[in-house]
């Protein structure tokens, strides 16, 4: 029987192993077998916690959008205008613990796979949700809702776009760079 208090060690050393994993081997080479050889626990553990390797491949993502999230509170705290609120949102999407190999490769796994999962589908849909509200709302400060809405639509696009052109162009990314053109861009879109 196992000791109370135990579930949240296991589910979180199985999300770490899946996240290790799949950032070794990709997603469709990362088997029940391998997660738990990983870990250094049973096959049967996974079923125990997780009910199977799906629900656990959506816990990892999620994991990772709650960690994403906390930064973002993190960084949130240390601003007090609306601008700053809006760097503070390229900043954590830009920062080096999310361009860590790992993290990147599970990133791109997970987002491959969403065409696929309806849950996986409904955390992206969650995490562009958020984005959305984040930007949108701290742009309102600076023009009417629609505008706010439809330059949120253009931030988005370019914290996704340069996430992702980034971290498969086989080059180190200059994220203080990326972030300096995120910013400009975003200038002028309020200044305009």
């Amino acid at each position: 029987m196992p000791k109370v208090g135990m579930q949240p060690i296991r589910r979180q050393q199985l999300i770490d192993a899946t996240l290790r994993t799949i950032a070794r081997v990709g997603y469709s080479e990362t088997t029940v077998s391998r997660i738990a050889k990983e870990a250094s626990l049973s096959v049967g553990i996974i079923s125990h916690y997780f009910g199977g390797k799906q629900a656990l491949l959506e816990a990892s993502m999620a994991y990772l959008l709650f960690e994403l999230h906390d930064a973002f509170l993190i960084h949130l705290e240390e601003a007090s205008t609306p601008r700053e609120r809006l760097s503070a949102i390229i900043a954590v999407n830009f920062a080096h613990d999310q361009y860590a190999p790992g993290t990147v490769r599970a990133w791109l796994s997970f987002w491959a796979q969403v065409p696929f999962s309806p849950e996986l589908a409904r955390l992206q849909r969650i995490y562009n949700a958020r984005l959305m509200s984040n930007l949108a709302h701290e742009l309102g400060a600076f023009m009417p809702r629609e505008g706010a809405r439809t330059s949120a639509e253009v931030v988005a696009s370019l914290i996704d776009g340069f996430w992702l052109r980034s971290t498969v162009g086989g080059v180190t990314p200059d994220l203080v760079k990326i972030r300096a053109q995120v910013e400009a861009t975003l200038d002028r879109l309020i200044a305009s």
